[in-house]
């Protein structure tokens, strides 16, 4: 369980942050397995005893990791989701955006999905839960699409959004910054893709 910071931690960068950056950099460098804790408190200049304040375990550092970005993916879903614009043009804002983040935080999607499977159970089902949140979002986007006769009503909207985010789980393999596109111009062929393959 992630705890919240102090007063005492004000000033400079605070200790959570602190420890999540290390923490990514370690985990993306080493592995999460052989990355040990005395590693991670001694490079954020802190001790065990801080560091189980806010987190309770390398597990928690982990999983925090992934959620940090999950919660701000869905936040940003959110308010493009609820736009008053026509669907086509709020389902292309939320594929385009999953992937500029996914981008701008490529080292912590790579860890996580490199390493869930090292998760406690419990941890693993807390994940799954909040990501299937996100995805029944988009999923009801393309179905109010396809209820309305903008999109293609032949093909699972589950199916549709599986396809699409398993592509975006997979830029960890191929994209780098500084490559020939950026994360923006990847999200919005990405998008563009989507919405041609749910043209009627």
């Amino acid at each position: 369980m992630v705890r919240a910071a102090s007063g005492a931690d004000a000033g400079a960068e605070p200790v959570p942050q602190r420890l999540l950056a290390v923490a990514t950099r370690l985990f993306a460098d080493q592995g999460f397995e052989t990355t040990s804790v005395q590693q991670i408190v001694d490079a954020a200049g802190v001790t065990k005893g801080a560091m189980y304040h806010y987190f309770d375990s390398k597990d928690d550092l982990l999983s925090e990791i992934y959620s940090r970005l999950l919660r701000e993916q869905t936040a940003r879903l959110e308010v493009a989701a609820d736009r008053d614009a026509p669907v086509q043009e709020r389902l292309h804002a939320v594929a385009a955006d999953v992937v500029v983040t996914t981008t701008a935080n490529l080292d912590d999607t790579v860890i996580f999905f490199r390493s869930m499977h090292l998760l406690h159970p419990d941890k693993q089902a807390e994940v799954r839960a909040a990501r299937r949140r996100y995805h029944e979002r988009v999923r009801a986007l393309v179905q109010e699409g396809q209820a309305s006769g903008v999109f293609r009503s032949d093909k699972s909207a589950d199916l549709v959004v599986d396809f699409f985010y398993g592509a975006v789980h997979h830029l960890g393999t191929w994209f780098r910054q500084g490559g020939e596109l950026t994360g923006e111009q990847v999200g919005e062929h990405f998008a563009d893709l989507l919405l041609a393959s749910l043209r009627p």
